[in-house]
Parts: C-alpha cells; structure tokens; sequence
C-alpha cells in the first residue's frame, strides 16, 4: 500500500502538531503517530512555555538565562532568535484554543529554576495536556490532515538508499510504516518529510517519559545519513515521584519555584551548599546534588517540602499533582514527597540549521528529535515547548516555499520486501535486550560517568546490536521490534558522543575530567554514519 502527501508528519506532540495546522494550508499533510495521537511527551508537561509576556521581563533577560544554563555552548543566535518569536508564537497557541490559566485580565506567569523573572505562561500544572487537547482538536478538524494512529515509522526512504550508492544530491522521499494493528507496512511517500518524534528518555532504566520516547527519529535518520549532534547531553529531572505505584511521576520544577525545598531524609536543606540559587539552581546542579546525596547518605531518594506554603494555595497551584499524589496516600500540604532524578529529556539530536532542515534535502527535524543549538550543555525549563513551537512555524515558512519550486520525486519507489522473514517465536530476545541497554545506560552512562563506564558501556551494546541485527533481519517487524533497534542506536550515540568530550560541562558529568574546559572544550560534539 502507498500513500502520498505533499507533508509527511512523524509525531504527533506540540512540535508536529503546530507544523501540520500551519502546513495544511499550502498541501496535503498525513501524521504519522505510534499510539493514540494525544500520546507525547507534550501531554505530560506540567510547567508551562517559557517567553517574555509581561513588562518586568525582557528578551535580553531570557536570553541570558538560557546562555547560563547551557553552560556556555548555546548557539546565541538561536538563543535569540527563538527568544524574541517566542510571544507571537504564543498567540498562535491561543489563536488555535489554548487557553492558559489567567490572573485577573492578564495571564498567570509563574517563575522556574534558571529563570530571573516569571515567564512561564501555564495551564494550572497540566499546561501540556492543554496544548495537545487544543491542537488535536483544531487538525481534527481541518480536512486536508489524514492521521494515521497506532502506525510506526520503520525507516526513512532516501533516494541514496533507492539506487544503493551514494549521491550527490540526496533526498528524503518519505518513509516506510508498520500498521501496528495491521500488522502490514505502508509506503509512506512525501515531498517534504518532517522528524517531530520526540525524545528518548526510554533508552534509560528510569524515566518520566512516556513510553513513546524512544528515539525513533534521531536512530532514522542517523541510519539514513543524516548529522546528529550533542547526544550526551540527556538531562535528568531532579524530581520524579519515588513510589513503588508510580510510574515515574514527575513533580514540576514549578513547585520547586514557588518555594518547595530539598531535604536529607533527618530534614536537613541541602541545596545552598551545591549552588548560589539553592533550590532554584539549574536542573543539571539539582540533580548531580541530589544523585550526590542519595550515594553519600546510602538513601533511595531525597524528599521535597513545600509543606511551609499555605495548602489551599498549593491544592490550586498543583491540582494535578497534588491529586496524583493524594492517590498514593502522599498529602503534599502534610508531607515531604519522596522524589528521585530520572531521565527527561535529549538536548542533542538531529542536527539543523535555524529553518529546521537537516544535510538531507527534502528532510525536516523539529521538537526533541532536533539539535537547534538552543539549549547547549543543559536545557532551561519550559524552553522546550517554546522551542518545538517556534522551529514548527520556520520549518513550516521554509518547506512551503520549497514546495512551490518541488514535485514529488518521480523515482519508483519499492514496496517494503520482508524477504523470507518469518514471524519470530522468540520474543523473550527483545525483552531481555531491551532490560539490559535500559540498565546499561543507567549504570554506566547516567548522571555521573567515566572513561571506564562509557568503554564497558560500548561494547555491551556493541554485543547486543549483533543480536537485535541477526534478528530484524530474520523475523516480521513488530513495533517492539523497531523501538528496540532504536534505542540501540540512540544509546550507542550517546555514549559516542560522551566519549569525544574531555571535560564536565552542563548534563555530562565525568570523573575522569571533572573540570570546564573552555579552551578546548565549546566545540559540539557530531557524529555521521559512514557508509
């Protein structure tokens, strides 16, 4: 089967969704989405978007701080110009029906860690879900949007690949598709070809991402030629619920800036030794301190105390949190919650210019799944969204004035050949080498790392990449199949990427060279299959 669109859209969170509205408007679009199209990242952000919205506030203030937290390797041309779209980008949020929360005849700004002032626009403390249920509402209704739910991209298909030889001019022609309930795979072929598939927090033991996040774009288009970038840099969240029942919970660093304070388990603040701003110091500070404490005190987590603030203000503030962790007999408004780091979110990907193209024509990439340059060693929160929203538009203004000069490249594109493969009796393969890359990042490649690590590290998932090749290539692909290639993929580059760089900067920490080197050290760090 082969469907053709003048867009192709893979992923479906802030980032794809914002692209496809505006795309729509100049072509055909299909989404291509893995689960239900309301599943991202996106729908679990609790903080809010980050951009100047009030007088007390400038571009330049925004600026800075995201300089300071991306420990002094953001691209500050990106910086800014993110920056300063960032408000009619908002607008266009609330001109497709987002509605953040309001206080009085303005919009509620609330303040984070890194931030100098209060600039995060909210929807009370599920801003995420918000945005999704706007934006799924608003291409629900546009007719020139198909969605193809509960289908995963395979592959990328390039022209490069078609003729088996290297060309000098590439191109993305779109890409192939298991039906997951199906169980067939489609031929999805685009003129342009947009990556907006989110993170890879699922490459880790422990994460607060959704169990859609497992690199799926970043490990395509690697496979496909394109550059990747910055993949050592993974931020941790310093606070996810540590609860047997939860499943990595993750309590917003919102609570964190509206006074909530770090403590030892005998009730000790721990902060203000590890950093001027105490508790409201940068992710990547919080959780080296807590991982640090954790080892030191030999407890399972730390706890977090917002129990000095008045309950109904917290029950307001937090409804959502507040609620969860009522469900788990956990009163906030009483108690200190039990929190741990866990992994959050990629700061490196596929490399692009400031109009979200990747060095393969015709190919987009925007949201976590891209390297923009924006957030260097360690992302500032609610910039994220910010970011997703922001390249959405560029890449939508750039692709559909690439479009008036393109036609769908004519080259016979094959359907998928699945060769004698035959469906696999041996499923426990996947499981088992699922479990031990999660655990392998985790210990070897996690908050902390070494040359020691990182080298045991490689060769583990050298070892497992053999196996999960000799069985892709044997058996029927099956979504779990897919996703296990690729978070192999993604951690063998983010342990690559890690062992370029000789120094500690930002989200990687390393014992073996504890120091910022800023001599040599502000160089990113690329990566490029050779074929």
């Amino acid at each position: 089967m082969r469907i053709e669109s003048d867009f192709l859209v893979i992923g479906s969170g802030i980032a794809g969704l914002s692209f496809a509205l505006q795309a729509a408007n100049h072509g055909s679009v299909a989404i291509v989405t893995k689960r239900d199209i309301s599943e991202s990242a996106t729908k679990y952000a609790q903080g809010g978007i980050a951009s100047v919205f009030s007088a007390e506030d400038s571009f330049d203030a925004h600026v800075e701080d995201t300089l300071v937290a991306g420990a002094g390797i953001c691209h500050e041309d990106v910086v800014r110009m993110v920056v300063e779209e960032g408000p009619q980008t908002i607008r266009n949020l609330i001109e497709w029906g987002v509605k953040f929360t309001t206080s009085g005849a303005d919009y509620d700004l609330t303040r984070e860690g890194g931030h100098s002032a209060r600039r995060i626009l909210h929807a009370e403390d599920i801003t995420g879900r918000e945005i999704e249920r706007a934006l799924v509402e608003a291409v629900r209704q546009h007719p020139d949007i198909q969605v193809y739910e509960n289908h995963i991209a395979i592959d990328l298909i390039t022209a490069a690949k078609l003729e088996k030889k290297t060309l000098p001019e590439n191109r993305c022609l779109g890409a192939y598709t298991l039906d997951i309930n199906g169980g067939n795979v489609i031929t999805f072929s685009s003129t342009v070809t947009l990556l907006a598939s989110g993170g890879a927090g699922k490459v880790y033991l422990y994460t607060c991402n959704p169990d859609v996040a497992s690199g799926d774009g970043v490990a395509m288009a690697y496979r496909a030629g394109a550059t990747i970038a910055n993949m050592e840099f993974m931020q941790f969240h310093p606070t996810t619920l540590f609860h047997p029942l939860a499943k990595s919970f993750l309590i917003s660093e919102a609570v964190r800036g509206e006074g909530a304070i770090l403590r030892r388990r005998d009730g000790t603040p721990f902060m203000e030794k590890y950093h001027k701003l105490k508790d409201l110091a940068p992710r990547d500070i919080v959780a080296r301190a807590i991982d640090n404490e954790m080892k030191t005190s030999g407890d399972d987590c730390v706890y977090l105390d917002i129990t000095h603030e008045p309950p109904d203000f917290v029950r307001s503030r937090f409804p959502n949190i507040y609620q969860t962790c009522m469900e788990f007999d956990l009163d906030m408004t009483k108690q200190w919650l039990p929190v741990v780091p866990a992994a959050h979110y990629l700061c490196g990907g596929v490399a692009v210019n400031q109009n979200a193209e990747t060095d393969i024509p015709g190919l987009y990439t925007i949201g976590e799944a891209a390297f923009t340059g924006l957030h260097g060693g360690n992302r500032l929160a609610s910039n994220s969204l910010l970011e997703a929203a922001v390249y959405a538009g560029r890449a939508f203004q750039h692709s559909s004035n690439a479009l008036k000069f393109l036609k769908r490249d004519q080259r016979k594109i094959p359907a998928w050949d699945s060769g004698t493969a035959t469906n696999s009796d041996e499923m426990v393969v996947v499981s088992q080498n699922w479990d031990e890359i999660r655990r392998t990042m985790w210990n070897y490649v996690g908050i902390v790392r070494s040359d020691k690590r990182l080298a045991r590290a490689m060769r583990r998932i050298k070892l497992i990449q053999d196996e999960i090749e000799e069985y892709y290539w044997n058996f029927n692909v099956t979504s779990d199949l897919i996703e296990l290639r690729n978070i192999s993929t993604v951690a063998e580059l983010i342990v690559s990427c890690a062992q370029m760089r000789k120094e500690s900067r930002g989200l990687h920490y390393t014992i073996d060279y504890p120091e910022r080197d800023d001599a040599n050290g502000k160089q990113d760090s690329y990566i490029k299959k050779q074929f």
